[in-house]
């Protein structure tokens, strides 16, 4: 593994610990957002995956809101579509 896939894999178990208790939970903008590197990285995550990521998000948040009974988890696509769109430098509380 590289050293530029570790802050990679770490946005990833982010987004897997949203996926897997996604009710009570909301995603922020962190105080210490990292500056200018989160942004490169941001760029960097949409161009290789993170835009495909974000729109399956709020397609199947658009699909789940089609009932009444999906409409909490359609919200809950639709909070990951951020998080999966730009990881860096926010924080989920």
């Amino acid at each position: 593994m590289t050293i530029l896939g570790i802050p990679f894999g770490l946005q990833l178990f982010k987004m897997a610990g949203l996926a897997l208790w996604p009710f009570g939970h909301d995603v922020q903008s962190d105080v210490s957002d990292g500056g200018c590197l989160s942004i490169l990285m941001n760029v960097i995550w949409v161009l290789f995956g993170g835009i495909e990521i974000a729109f399956l998000h709020i397609g199947f948040g658009l699909i789940c809101c089609l009932t009444i009974v999906g409409i909490p988890f359609g919200m809950q696509h639709f909070k990951m579509a951020v998080l999966a769109f730009v990881p860096f430098g926010k924080k989920i509380s």
